[in-house]
């Protein structure tokens, strides 16, 4: 029974380690194929639920796929020139921020100099240097790798023609592939690894589907309100600030500062400033009471600390690919995490041999 276990321990290992290592190696490749596949599973119920009104599922796959690009190029279209436009001028006003923040802070500094020796302000001084020019580092690496992993030119135009294909046949053949991957299930553990395989769905579904709706909502919500109130950059930092609310409170967090700290750069008079600051209130405590409790409910079971790690890891790990792939194998890993715990702890090496007490007597 041992010599079992172990030889099935090596070849799941051994299975996992090929595919880390496939996906290392060839993870530039799989870009259109990772997309295409994350938008079958986006979209496969609503053609479920067409086929369930008998239309066949070539049919609806080809009819829904055609309307989603056709909603996300109309979008892209719409969006992408005043985004360009607004980046370009952040990037004008950059030295700007820049001189407003120095000045500002200056007396502050002078006062944190005045109270410390020199040889501390000296060692901080290097410390600080030292961590900044690590992040300055690390921030021009992931952008690199973002550039050549994922906008490089040969990369964009995988991902406009080949990824609709991939997708097309993706999810018209979505069925078939998972009931020849639940064929394959060892036959021991196949109704243990069905019900694993249930609850991921579960929580990538909550995730994939319930989040992306309620980022979207939230992007234009901030997007929206900040560009009415006239800030500067607001539809940019809007949209970025919405777009990253996968993160529980983090884009709401970032969005709030950013933007705050814009307006009163920008703004002399603080009612501008109150209505930036109200816009992120108002849009969190909607996030938090209305669109996640009703779109996402409470099945994702990813907490937001364990997302953002997802998201470092992966990313270092394998480039862009690492960071579109981090969430579900966030969510792979943490419910098989949860089912090993629960095993462990019906097990006897958390509970013990319960002859403890005769022993001690």
């Amino acid at each position: 029974m041992t010599g079992k276990i172990n030889r099935q321990f090596w070849f799941w290992s051994g299975g996992i380690f090929a595919s880390a290592l496939f996906l290392y190696l060839l993870g530039d490749v799989l870009l259109p194929f990772v997309v295409g596949m994350a938008v079958a599973y986006f979209l496969d119920p609503v053609v479920d639920a067409l086929e369930e009104r008998g239309i066949p599922r070539g049919l609806a796959v080809f009819g829904i796929l055609l309307l989603f690009f056709a909603v996300v190029v109309f979008g892209l279209l719409l969006i992408l020139p005043l985004l360009q436009d607004q980046f370009f001028a952040f990037l004008d006003r950059l030295p700007h921020y820049i001189a407003f923040l120095r000045n500002l802070m200056a007396p502050y500094l002078e006062i944190l100099r005045d109270h410390l020796k020199d040889v501390d302000v000296g060692r901080y001084g290097g410390t600080a240097s030292g961590y900044t020019a690590g992040l300055i580092s690390w921030a021009g690496g992931v952008v690199g790798d973002l550039w050549s992993g994922g906008l490089a030119l040969l990369n964009l135009l995988s991902l406009i023609f080949i990824m609709p294909i991939a997708a097309f046949y993706l999810l018209r053949d979505w069925d078939v592939i998972v009931a020849h991957i639940d064929g394959w299930l060892p036959c021991d553990h196949a109704a243990t690894i069905r019900t694993q395989l249930g609850l991921i769905d579960e929580t990538l579904s909550g995730f994939v589907r319930g989040v992306s709706l309620v980022c979207l909502i939230l992007a234009g919500f901030y997007g929206f309100f900040l560009s009415l109130i006239g800030l500067e950059f607001g539809l940019m930092v809007g949209i970025a600030s919405g777009l990253i609310s996968f993160i529980p409170y983090v884009g709401a967090a970032i969005g709030f500062i950013i933007g705050t700290s814009l307006a009163l750069m920008q703004f002399s008079d603080l009612l501008p400033v109150a209505l930036v600051a109200v816009t992120y209130l108002t849009g969190q405590t909607a996030e938090s009471y209305l669109l996640t409790p009703n779109l996402v409910g409470n099945r994702i079971g990813l907490h937001p600390a364990w997302i953002l790690f997802a998201l470092l890891a992966f990313g270092a790990l394998f480039g862009f690919v690492g960071v579109l792939l981090a969430v579900p194998l966030a969510a792979i890993i943490g419910v098989l995490g949860r089912f090993v715990i629960n095993r462990y702890l019906a097990s006897t090496y958390y509970k013990g041999s319960g002859n403890g007490g005769e022993e001690q007597r």
